[in-house]
């Protein structure tokens, strides 16, 4: 699996202490240092079965600094995925991808329930 994540989020290191403490194997990769491609992304949304707009950290500065709340429901979806695929920081992070799921944000149950099944 891969566990997408910012080191200095507190959020994401509550999910990689979780995930440690279930032993669950895992690859860590950077989304800032490592951001995710157009493609990967589409990827992604399509395994999470999720709207996009859950894929879009909506808490980030630079979420709020480009007025991204107002801007989102006029863009096409081809305009979202380039977005995103810009800047690391716009994706809602941490992000666990299976070979069949991917789960924006950390919300135990939800990934203990995923992680039961796989």
């Amino acid at each position: 699996m891969l566990f997408v994540c910012y080191p200095k989020c507190t959020t994401c290191q509550k999910a990689k202490k979780w995930l440690d403490g279930q032993g669950v194997p895992y690859e860590e990769r950077d989304i800032k240092l490592d951001r995710p491609t157009e493609s990967e992304l589409r990827a992604w949304h399509q395994k999470s079965g999720l709207p996009l707009r859950r894929f879009f950290n909506t808490s980030g500065l630079q979420y709020k600094a480009l007025g991204l709340k107002d801007k989102l429901p006029e863009m096409s979806e081809d305009e979202q995925y380039a977005l995103l695929a810009t800047d690391g920081m716009l994706v809602k992070r941490p992000l666990m991808v299976g070979e069949d799921f991917a789960l924006p944000g950390f919300k135990e149950a939800e990934w203990a329930d995923k992680l039961k099944k796989d």
